[in-house]
């Protein structure tokens, strides 16, 4: 996708009032002391240094630029940063450059900012860190210490370990992106694509659903995204954004798996009781949920983002034990090297296609 594409899904939403919304929405911090508040603030922010050179180092992916600061934040302040992301994903309007033409109508952009403020706030609480590679200049590293606070007093593990632990992920997704640049423009893209406007009639919606029903009841051999909600919404599109939807799913299973091993190889050398927290994490990761908890985690594409991580992983982890991270470290030369949908739950083929 070299040729740029509109992006025309975003400039319906008032991404102002979207953060205003989520703000106000989002669940409380859990109770902690000012000084409880000061150290997790100043330990995430040194540790997202510590981690730094040590995934450098197991990544071998170093792009020789010093250290940037990470930015701590609350869950309020994670949304507002959100909202300007989602901005800039969705428009390619970065905030204070909109013209008039790019601003939504008055009762649409609210109907659509309340939306997404909703959706955001629902997930504020559960977002320990996120690198935003559409942030400010040219990227920023969030840490949402709130949501590490709640979620190290849950497993039970020395706040200090967990927090670093938590870093190493999140600084992976920092030099994964400054690396490469050409993989912001390579997600705007297929999110582009994604929502542009396909111009299709019901008639075609309502037989590209019936083809989806008669495949499940026949057992057709599954799509690797062919399932649940992501299935429904693959059923219904046009084949460039099936594509557009796969790449970007794609995507995220290499960064989500490639951040988790680096995690891994890293931990044991720095993090003293990585094995603890890893096998508590993961259990987390797995527990039952309340059933409306369940459908709304469904409906967001969580679910999906939780096989990511598993599904990910597995496949870093085959492809480095093989060929070794310098040759794996191909996967970065560009578009064509990253995996196909069919490569990701077969490392193999990805291995004798790219290598």
């Amino acid at each position: 996708m070299n040729d740029r594409v509109s992006m025309t899904a975003g400039r319906a939403v008032d991404w102002d009032f979207a953060a205003t919304v989520g703000a106000k929405l989002a669940r409380p911090a859990p109770a902690a002391t000012d000084y409880t508040r000061n150290q997790v603030i100043e330990q995430l922010s040194e540790s997202s240094k510590a981690a730094e050179l040590p995934v450098r180092e197991v990544t071998g992916l170093n792009e020789g630029a010093e250290v940037p600061e990470a930015r701590v934040v609350d869950r309020p302040e994670w949304i507002r940063a959100a909202t300007q992301s989602m901005r800039v994903m969705t428009t390619g309007v970065k905030p204070g450059d909109e013209s008039d033409s790019a601003k939504p109508g008055f009762i649409t952009g609210r109907v659509t900012g309340a939306q997404t403020g909703a959706v955001l706030a629902f997930i504020s609480s559960g977002i320990l860190g996120q690198y935003d590679p559409f942030g400010p200049d040219g990227g920023e590293l969030l840490l949402v210490y709130p949501n590490v606070i709640s979620v190290e007093r849950q497993l039970r593990v020395p706040p200090a370990d967990f927090r670093l632990w938590v870093c190493l992920h999140e600084v992976t997704h920092r030099v994964q992106f400054r690396a490469n640049p050409w993989l912001a423009d390579h997600m705007s893209q297929a999110l582009a694509v994604l929502t542009q406007d396909a111009g299709d009639d019901v008639a075609e919606l309502a037989s590209r659903l019936a083809q989806f029903v008669r495949n499940q009841r026949n057992g057709s051999p599954p799509h690797p995204n062919s399932t649940g909600v992501l299935g429904l919404m693959r059923a219904v599109q046009a084949e460039p954004q099936r594509r557009a939807l796969d790449q970007l799913l794609v995507l995220g299973t290499l960064l989500e798996g490639h951040a988790d091993h680096v995690m891994d190889a890293v931990g044991p050398a720095v993090v003293p009781t990585v094995s603890t927290i890893r096998r508590r994490f993961d259990e987390r990761r797995q527990r039952k949920q309340p059933p409306v908890q369940r459908l709304v985690r469904a409906l967001l594409g969580l679910d999906a983002k939780l096989s990511q991580y598993t599904r990910g992983k597995a496949f870093v982890d085959q492809v480095v034990s093989t060929v070794g991270m310098a040759r794996f470290n191909t996967i970065w030369s560009g578009p064509d090297s990253l995996p196909q949908p069919d490569e990701i739950d077969e490392p193999r083929r990805w291995i004798d296609r790219v290598l």
